[in-house]
């Protein structure tokens, strides 16, 4: 039986998420709506978000060194990039093209690197379900991204 632990990096990792969307929650881009959202994608949001907080706490005793550290600075470097992401629609003018507008050429930034991030640190952490959950959460996170990016892409320069 395996034996798990709380894990900080998760704890980490989730700080990185929660507060700049706590802080988005109060500068939400002009134009921006929720209506109209795939009502499909949003439960794989929803479920995704719930297991991702979950699975991210969760870690094994013994976590494997040597080169699987490498998944580790994969995900961190996301994640540095994700909060580039958050600096440069915050200091912009939180137009839906600072929100939905590519980065280095990653499309949806705000909703693939965290996908991403979490998938790699599942990985690292030899922890299937948080790679799992990480991909639910990536079917809605994702999807509902590229949704609003198509509906109004031609109205803000997307």
């Amino acid at each position: 039986m395996e034996q798990f632990k709380i894990s900080w990096l998760g704890f980490f990792y989730l700080a990185m998420l929660f507060i700049p969307n706590f802080f988005w929650a109060k500068a939400k881009p002009v134009g921006y709506t929720a209506e109209e959202e795939n009502p499909v994608l949003l439960v794989f949001e929803r479920v995704g978000e719930v297991l991702t907080t979950c699975c991210v706490f969760l870690a094994r005793k013994e976590t494997p060194g040597g080169l699987w550290h490498l998944w580790l600075a994969g995900s961190f470097a996301l994640m540095l990039l994700y909060e580039i992401f958050w600096a440069r629609y915050f200091i912009g003018a939180h137009t839906l093209e600072d929100f939905y507008g590519a980065m280095l050429g990653i499309p949806a930034p705000g909703a693939s690197l965290p996908v991403a991030a979490v998938c790699l640190l599942g990985i690292y952490n030899c922890a299937w379900w948080t790679v799992v959950s990480g991909v639910i959460l990536g079917i809605g996170h994702i999807g509902i991204h590229l949704q609003h990016k198509k509906a109004g892409g031609e109205n803000y320069g997307i």
